[in-house]
């Protein structure tokens, strides 16, 4: 009999009593418990992929244990431990796909889905806990007072969409600056898709929701760029439901203006190409990153782009073989600069080939929603300026890094 797959889940060891386990997360939300296993509990989890069955995993589990047999019902009650929780790719699984998603679909709005986990939700203690990232050590220093409308609002900025904490200072930089110029009346929001949606981009009409209000979405311009797609841009909008790389900044947003800005949130998924060859070769890409720049240049709106994008991520954590040292921090930190240097020059292709030059070997998720994000300001912004360029520790092994870089309006 062939054991159901195991579904796309995060992995983290934790320590508990003086044991070691392994803690396996929804990565595409669905599911909001956890599951911990034994390490050797784990190791049939990741034997599962629904194509092999009981006497694969029994063969696999004794080379890897040094001649251990692992018992038929052991292999049955992690399979059964397993799609209880909804981790695996079964009809139980697929009834809590489809009622989440008929659900999410039904919604006007997106939900504010890590309020009370990575942020506070409570609006008093969110500000608070906001306002004490603008005096963190690396940060301003001080809370930003917005400016009113009569300054033209800054082009593009960049920010991270790590964790609120890890990344206070970028944060606090960028929207420290995003605020001293004039107000926006309307903010393109690029994305990171961090599930891997093999569209370019992935919009939604729904607005999104923030412990201090809603954020309208723009769908007038959401429709009109829908009209350029040569895909189908909603067919993934699921992926807006837990994706933070957007939320984080429309919490940003909302603390700054509360909801008197309207949004146009764009996902990106995977623009990676064959060697030597940029993502305008991609099918449609250029044509909608065209009808973006149209849209952000109308003399109807006052625009900001906001990319919402990190940077490397390096070590055992992300699939690499070595551990952190000081050696490698530095050559993540050269390499960064480099790509950098051209996203200051305001130039989206020579970044892109610059962090393509040894295939992506940083995994610098944010390199599509840079991308496009410049593409989208293209001739409407001076060169940009780096305010903070920083990385954080992750704990399973390894480092991610950051920035905020802003780009004033052309005179």
């Amino acid at each position: 009999m062939t054991l159901p797959a195991l579904r796309n889940v995060d992995v983290s060891s934790i320590e508990h009593e003086g044991q070691n386990l392994i803690c396996l997360r929804d990565a595409e939300g669905y599911v909001e418990a956890q599951v911990v296993l034994s390490p050797p509990a784990f190791f049939i989890a990741a034997c599962l992929d629904g194509a092999h069955g009981i006497d694969d995993v029994q063969r696999d589990f004794e080379e890897q244990f040094n001649g251990v047999r692992v018992r038929e019902e052991d292999i049955t009650g992690v399979v059964e431990y397993l799609d209880e929780a909804g981790f695996l790719q079964t009809a139980r699984f697929e009834a809590v796909r489809q009622q989440v998603a008929q659900a999410f679909a039904a919604s006007p709005t997106r939900p504010a889905h890590l309020a009370g986990k990575s942020y506070p939700a409570d609006p008093a203690d969110l500000r608070a806990f906001i306002e004490a990232l603008f005096t963190v050590d690396g940060g301003p220093g001080e809370v930003p007072v917005v400016a009113g409308e009569g300054e033209r609002p800054l082009s593009c900025l960049i920010v991270p969409h790590i964790d609120f904490s890890r990344g206070a200072a970028a944060y606090a930089h960028g929207y420290a600056c995003l605020a001293q110029q004039g107000r926006p009346d309307t903010v393109f929001v690029f994305g990171v898709a961090h599930t891997g949606q093999t569209a370019p981009f992935v919009l939604t009409r729904k607005s999104f929701e923030t412990p201090f209000g809603t954020l309208d979405t723009d769908t007038a311009i959401v429709d009109e760029l829908a009209s350029h797609c040569s895909w189908d841009p909603f067919e993934h909008e699921i992926v807006h439901r837990t994706e933070h790389s957007i939320g984080f900044q429309a919490v940003m947003l909302a603390y700054l203006y509360g909801t008197d800005v309207r949004i146009v949130p764009i996902l990106c998924g995977h623009l990676e190409t064959e060697p030597g060859r940029g993502p305008d070769s991609v099918d449609g890409v250029s044509e909608f990153l065209d009808a973006c720049r149209a849209a952000a240049a109308s003399e109807d709106r006052r625009v900001t782009v906001i990319a919402g994008a990190d940077l490397a991520h390096v070590g055992q954590r992300f699939g690499d073989p070595f551990e952190i040292d000081d050696a490698i921090i530095e050559n993540v930190a050269r390499r960064d600069r480099e790509d950098l240097a051209h996203v200051t020059g305001a130039d989206p292709d020579a970044f892109y080939a610059s962090v393509m030059e040894d295939g992506n070997a940083r995994q610098v998720c944010g390199v599509a929603c840079i991308y496009a994000a410049l593409k989208t300001v293209n001739g409407a912004a001076r060169g940009g300026e780096i305010l903070h360029y920083g990385y954080a520790p992750d704990p399973m092994g390894g480092i991610v890094s950051f920035t905020g870089i802003a780009f004033l309006p052309k005179s």
